[in-house]
């Protein structure tokens, strides 16, 4: 997926100043740039044309700030809010006042009004002159317009009618006031709310803010914070301590909580030569261990990086609400102009209410929640997905992974545990000692689950050989020389001889010289994850290149239902390919020889202890490889964050659908459209963090 590097953006105050800065850099030819509104990022691949000193500069051109570092938050929008209120609470009472009252005085309520006023061109106004620059305009443009034709439409009204008694129809000071009190008492609601869509991301990282026990060479101790952490340390810790990093224990032993990457609340114990996982808890125990994989190389470090990069793929979903907020404020301001022009010269409506319909137009308008839809409920649910060790590398992922009809698992390591045991080997005694060391020199050069379970079942009796020649078809088997003569390892299609009792035929020189018989047990609480797939309608199939027999065992005891055994690589793809043409499909593998299939699914899962390439090749990586109950978490997760998504897009549009035409005809008064327009985003926002807690799984 490459190696992303970010750029921490300030000033940024809705979604519409994200795609601005995009559209932007765009113009200047700097493409494949992503801003992210909720992480307040600027995420891109280093380039030649893309680096980080021209992307800040251009940043920095349209208004916004850009640094390498993190920006830390100085809390101005709650500044300015706090400060606002102080001024419009008694701008605002002087609605419930008599009329002799020296708050109906025009010019008290004038310098009442101008700090409000200047705090929301300070704030508003920078925003909306940046996303104007930008060809983007944003929320501020409509929210500066109402406040500024209030503003000074009051102090026009003054003077025109100073010392009358007519001059009370023409104060909005308090409009003006409070429209920009209201809007930054949301804003900082929002802020606060998109806090929490990010906090999975924050939370991951703060575990590796850990200090870690360090025993030196003189075995003295020295606590050392987790960057200071070096390959080969050799590291102290105690019951009720998190693992440092990444690394394998050389004495003692413990139970362990690794319910953050494997959804098990079980602990597990480990002991001498098992390795450990940075971020994961010993519950009891204590142990030493080594250092072996630290800083961003660890799982962890892994996990935090996929799910930002994850939040880069925008769902199909989201393309409606992109392209109705990228033109809303322009038709916002022509419905605000014809609804002022239609209600005075057409119905004969008073120019002070006409004015405050145009202005009650422009303040309950709110493309931010359609901005916001998507993107919080993708973060909400990836965040969700990455702490119960399930990666989904993007919002589009979790889209069609939510729309699948069709589930494909591949049989050997992933229905099954993928360990295997030699049950028999059928050969002459005598030979007995060099087809062991025969099996152990060939399968050792290869990747598939069959042959590693074999090399780790004749280490302590066989040596290697001197082999050479050595090649391997994948799926099938694999050939070397040794002495002068030819051997030839693998599946009844590799050597073309077929006896249905055993899995894998050895032959010397074209002659058969032993078989072996292998097994390995299925996964934990398999009949039970596939039946509930079955019950929320998914066809389940298994595509394996084990012997039809074998599979379709496996598939009845399971309830599977379709099954084809005995395929080859191309035939898996040609399958999937079947598949797709009947409806999205998902594909769950762990193999080399799955990779195609995986990446031809629509959705390819794969498993945490998968080869690279597998993982590379999958959208959804489940860490917990013990059972498979994370493919039906994630397919839920999936599903109910598509519906959040469809939910926030919904009460979006509808609220502007509704609102628009309500303040156009005179039934709501400006301030109250901007109570309104403040919460819009709020509630779009809530509906999103309904999935931190939203109970989806039985």
């Amino acid at each position: 997926m490459g190696n992303y590097k970010n750029i921490h953006i300030s000033g940024m105050t809705c979604a519409n100043c994200a795609k601005g800065i995009e559209k932007h850099l765009n113009s200047k030819g700097i493409k494949d740039v992503i801003i992210d509104f909720p992480n307040s990022e600027a995420r891109f691949i280093e380039s030649e044309y893309n680096n980080t000193e021209i992307i800040i500069k251009e940043i920095e051109s349209i208004g916004y700030k850009g640094k390498e570092e993190e920006i830390e938050e100085d809390n101005l929008v709650e500044k300015l809010f706090a400060i606002s209120l102080v001024f419009t609470i008694p701008l605002f009472s002087h609605m419930f006042l008599n009329e002799g009252h020296f708050l109906q005085n025009p010019i008290v309520q004038f310098f009442l009004a101008i700090p409000v006023y200047l705090i929301g061109c300070y704030y508003f106004g920078r925003s909306a002159w940046n996303s104007i620059k930008t060809g983007v305009p944003n929320m501020d443009v409509l929210i500066i317009m109402g406040t500024t034709a209030a503003f000074f439409y009051s102090i026009v009204g003054s003077i025109a009618f100073h010392g009358t008694a007519e001059a009370h129809n023409y104060l909005f000071f308090e409009t003006a006031a409070t429209i920009i009190t209201l809007v930054l008492l949301g804003n900082v609601l929002e802020h606060r709310s998109v806090k929490q869509t990010t906090s999975a991301i924050k939370e991951l990282s703060a575990i590796q803010n850990l200090t870690a026990k360090k025993e030196n060479k003189d075995e003295t101790i020295q606590n050392i914070p987790f960057k200071d952490i070096s390959p080969n340390d050799i590291l102290l810790v105690n019951s009720g301590d998190k693992i440092p990093t990444d690394g394998i224990i050389i004495s003692g032993e413990g139970y362990f909580d690794e319910s953050m990457f494997t959804g098990e609340s079980e602990s597990i114990l480990k002991s001498n030569a098992e390795h450990v996982i940075g971020g994961t808890i010993l519950i009891d125990g204590n142990i030493k261990m080594e250092a072996q994989k630290v800083g961003k190389d660890t799982v962890l470090s892994h996990i935090i990086k996929l799910v930002k990069q994850a939040q880069n793929n925008k769902p199909n979903i989201q393309r409606l609400g992109d392209k109705v907020s990228s033109i809303f404020v322009p038709v916002v301001l022509i419905i605000s102009l014809l609804t002022f022009v239609i209600s005075h010269y057409l119905f004969d409506i008073s120019i002070s209410d006409a004015v405050m319909r145009s202005i009650a137009v422009l303040v309950i308008s709110c493309p931010c929640a359609m901005g916001l839809a998507t993107p919080t409920a993708v973060m909400v649910g990836l965040g969700r997905a990455a702490k119960m060790g399930i990666l989904i590398k993007g919002g589009d992922t979790l889209e069609k992974f939510a729309k699948i009809k069709h589930i494909v698992f591949d049989k050997t390591g992933t229905l099954t545990s993928g360990e295997f045991k030699i049950d028999e080997i059928n050969c002459e005694k005598s030979q007995k000692s060099t087809i062991v060391n025969l099996l152990y020199s060939l399968e050792i050069h290869s990747s598939h689950p069959i042959a590693k379970s074999i090399i780790k079942s004749l280490e302590n009796e066989a040596y290697l050989l001197d082999i050479s020649d050595i090649k391997e078809i994948k799926g099938m088997g694999i050939e070397a020389k040794w002495k002068g003569d030819s051997y030839k390892l693998g599946s009844e299609k590799f050597v073309n001889h077929f006896d249905e009792n055993y899995q894998l035929f050895l032959f010397k020189n074209d002659s058969l010289i032993a078989t072996i018989k292998c097994s390995d047990e299925q996964k934990e609480n398999l009949s039970d994850t596939i039946q509930n797939l079955k019950n929320v309608g998914l066809t389940t199939t298994i595509l394996s290149g084990d012997k039809q027999k074998k599979c379709e065992e496996l598939g009845q005891s399971i309830g599977i239902d379709k099954v084809y055994g005995e395929q080859l690589p191309y035939e898996k793809l040609e399958k999937i390919e079947q598949l797709n043409k009947e409806g999205l499909s998902a594909m769950v593998g762990d193999g080399i020889n799955d990779a195609p299939a995986l990446a031809k699914a629509h959705v390819g899962i794969s498993l945490g202890g998968s080869t690279e390439v597998a993982i590379e090749s999958a959208q959804i990586v489940v860490l917990n490889t013990s059972n498979l109950k994370q493919i039906e978490q994630a397919y839920k997760i999936s599903q109910h964050t598509l519906l959040t998504i469809k939910q926030n897009l919904f009460w979006a549009f509808s609220y502007n659908i509704v609102a628009i035409p309500i303040a156009a005809l005179g039934f709501l008064n400006p301030m109250w459209g901007a109570l309104f327009m403040a919460f819009s985003d709020v509630i779009v926002i809530g509906n999103s963090l309904r999935l931190k807690k939203k109970k989806i799984f039985k």
